[in-house]
């Protein structure tokens, strides 16, 4: 087994388990190296004591999942054939019957789960959640070498955005004047939905971008990211297009006082929990605590929101090697909405930024 496949069987072992099932397309990557979308396709590693991994995945995609670096046993099946029989048919030959498997609940649908215990019905049923969390939390080199590279291409992406704008373009026309540029620099993906928001919209924080057209005197957020070799970027930037009103400004300084705070508290041993109070605390004491409506962050990785979680009540201990965001914001109904996102790499000593473009208020005129 691979490294990250021992890691995990040896910490599932502890819970009991004699097997696991592992079939989110996140974990598949982690685990096998082979990056891929099986839609609405069978596609898993199986881990039982005994015998090398087993890569259950459509017969179409047997040869990349080799080109991939993947070394050990594949049952593989073609669209007429039930996978789950296939994978029986050739446990039955192993003399192979798992008794404790250990699946990912949060990701395993009934379905699915139903199948599994046709083929292996009297198995125990144990969640292996925790245990890949934990496992992927901290990044090796070649991760954070990932991760900052995809940090450098979503700051190409505001500057693109920036760029972009001019009086009358909509938001659509910025987000596909980002994505285009990216796309040549051989990004494939973005991470999430590109946002580009203007004037009043900006204060949803998650609104969607369409034929608005971008008046002067207006706010202008941009929320973006990039997958690079598997691996997500995250970054939001606030610009002013044109003077903006006394209170936007204030709003402006507050998020980035907050942003910057929570930066500096990012030091190994310290609570999660703890750098979104520091924030909040701060959004607060300026008088509007009421519109920061969301947690601080979130983890990153292969996936855009992944462990841990960076809420108020998180007492998790920072450690070096994790990656996660800082994205304060305050969303004000009819006047607007500012947040400032920045990627982090904690270390033993103060944090790596991976998001790098300009957070001091740009006005573009």
């Amino acid at each position: 087994m691979t490294d990250r496949m021992n890691h995990l069987f040896a910490e599932l072992k502890k819970q009991q388990a004699d097997s696991c099932f592992i079939s989110s397309k996140a974990n598949v990557y982690y685990l096998s190296g082979y990056y891929t979308d099986p839609h609405e396709r069978v596609i898993g590693i199986i881990l039982i004591d005994g015998i090398d991994p087993i890569f259950l995945l459509p017969k179409m995609e047997e040869e990349d999942a080799r080109n991939a670096g993947w070394e050990y046993l594949i049952v593989s099946y073609y669209d007429h054939e039930d996978p789950w029989q296939t994978l029986q048919a050739f446990l039955k030959k192993q003399e192979k019957n798992p008794s404790v498997l250990a699946v990912e609940k949060d990701h395993l649908t009934i379905r699915r789960f139903n199948q599994l215990q046709e083929i292996f019905p009297n198995a125990t049923y144990i969640d292996a959640t925790d245990a890949i969390q934990n496992l992927r939390l901290i990044k090796s080199k070649k991760e954070h070498e990932y991760l900052k590279t995809a940090g450098e291409l979503a700051d190409l992406g505001v500057k693109t955005g920036v760029e972009a704008l001019k009086e009358g373009v909509s938001e659509l026309e910025v987000v596909a004047t980002i994505e285009h540029t990216l796309k040549k620099q051989g990004i494939r993906e973005m991470s999430f939905q590109t946002m580009a928001l203007f004037g009043a919209k900006t204060a949803s924080p998650h609104g969607n971008p369409d034929k608005t057209p971008l008046e002067k005197n207006s706010l202008v957020l941009f929320d973006l990211g990039v997958i690079y070799q598997g691996y997500c970027s995250d970054i939001t930037r606030t610009v002013a297009y044109g003077d903006i009103s006394d209170e936007q400004k204030q709003i402006y300084n507050t998020v980035l006082q907050a942003n910057e705070k929570a930066i500096e508290a990012s030091k190994a041993g310290t609570a999660v929990g703890e750098l979104d109070k520091i924030a909040r605390d701060y959004i607060t004491e300026q008088g509007y605590g009421e519109y920061f409506t969301h947690r601080l962050g979130h983890g990153l990785g292969i996936e855009t929101h992944e462990f841990p979680s960076m809420h108020r009540e998180n007492t998790l201990p920072i450690e070096p090697g994790m990656c996660f965001t800082i994205e304060p914001g305050i969303y004000v109904p009819n006047v607007g909405g500012v947040r400032i996102e920045d990627m982090l790499f904690t270390t033993n000593y103060m944090p790596l930024e991976l998001t790098k473009y300009p957070k001091t208020l740009q006005v573009i005129t």
